[in-house]
């Protein structure tokens, strides 16, 4: 049996989305059918509307997504219908040499479902990041589905699935940021406002955001930077510098992914610190010149960030009652709640920088 819902394609490269009846069949072994709540507008879903990802078109977009837990197929333990759940795309497979070791977080073979989902004349359609959940129904891998406290409002949820997970993560898990640290974050974005918020958690005493947007830097003040910086007005790595008593700080995070933003995050740093880059470039950007003895003479740790280095069971959880506690504001990233029908406007906003994140809601 298939399930006839409504969901948001990309037929083409750069082409208007549009909102058709998409096909999802029953779980299969190993699969879940998921009654999508709520979706966040993420930026990896315009770029695969521009085929920046790869040109598997026609796409069902969205990823950042939570929702109950519809059915499951044979073999699947780890959620059970009427699971309120936040779908992941790292669904570990517990095998290769990554988890072997230990390192579930890295995994290299992880699951999406095996069966596609079909526009109405049978074509096959590439769910973006294996999700697919700018739909009233998903189908993903069992392991996709991470159980979480259903007291949270699904729209806060969904954004753990992917950009608050990655700024917190890169934060927490990759940057280790501890207490007493000072962070510099470049880009006040989601992601980066969400590096910042993980760096309070984290106990950071001197959070500093960086950005050439007066309205990034007044949404990163509102989730816990310390200081801000406008790179427009003034050098962002002598500005960091000045805050962080000449020496740079401790942790420096990229959230932006440019070969320019990267140079002043190595150059910000403090002696024996760390950069970490979590923007994503483009596949032409090259790390700059830099002379091998900077790397050398300064020490310390360049790292990149792959969905917040999280494993999705461990962190979800946690991170959602750390929000009920009061501890975590995950509502301060919602600029507003959506239908379908709004998402091609609500990526027009985000492309300029007009929302921290638009949440389809079903």
């Amino acid at each position: 049996m298939s399930h006839e819902v409504r969901g948001v394609v990309a037929r083409s490269r750069n082409a208007p989305v549009t909102v058709e009846t998409v096909h999802v069949p029953d779980p299969g072994p190993g699969e879940a059918l998921v009654d999508v709540q709520a979706c966040g507008v993420c930026h990896t879903d315009l770029h695969y509307r521009a085929g920046g990802i790869n040109d598997e078109f026609p796409f069902l977009l969205g990823h950042e997504a939570a929702g109950v837990v519809a059915a499951v197929g044979e073999g699947v333990d780890t959620a059970a219908p009427g699971d309120f759940v936040i779908l992941n795309w790292r669904a570990v497979c517990g095998r290769c040499r990554a988890c072997q070791r230990g390192q579930p977080w890295y995994c290299f073979d992880t699951h999406n479902a095996a069966q596609p989902m079909t526009l109405d004349d049978g074509t096959a359609l590439s769910p973006a990041l294996g999700i697919g959940a700018f739909a009233d129904k998903t189908l993903v891998a069992g392991g996709q589905c991470t159980k979480v406290d259903p007291a949270v409002a699904p729209e806060v949820a969904g954004l753990l699935g992917c950009g608050v997970m990655a700024g917190i993560g890169s934060a927490i898990n990759t940057g280790q940021v501890s207490r007493g640290q000072s962070v510099a974050v470049i880009g006040c974005g989601g992601v980066g406002d969400a590096a910042i918020a993980g760096s309070v958690l984290a106990g950071a005493t001197t959070v500093i955001g960086v950005d050439i947007d007066p309205r990034k830097l007044e949404w990163a003040s509102n989730v816990g930077a310390t200081h801000t910086v406008n790179a427009g007005e003034s050098d962002p790595v002598e500005a960091i510098r000045e805050l962080t008593d000449s020496f740079g700080a401790d942790v420096v995070i990229d959230a932006v992914g440019r070969p320019e933003t990267w140079q002043q995050a190595f150059f910000a740093r403090d002696l024996a610190g760390t950069v970490v880059l979590v923007g994503v470039p483009t596949p032409d950007m090259k790390v700059p010149d830099l002379p091998l003895i900077e790397f050398f003479g300064r020490g310390g740790s360049l790292k990149s960030s792959w969905y917040g280095d999280c494993l999705p069971e461990r962190d979800f959880p946690m991170l959602v009652d750390l929000h009920l506690q009061g501890r975590l504001p995950l509502e301060k990233f919602v600029s507003e709640t959506i239908g379908l029908d709004d998402v091609e406007q609500a990526f027009e906003k985000m492309d300029h920088g007009d929302v921290l994140r638009s949440v389809v809601l079903f």
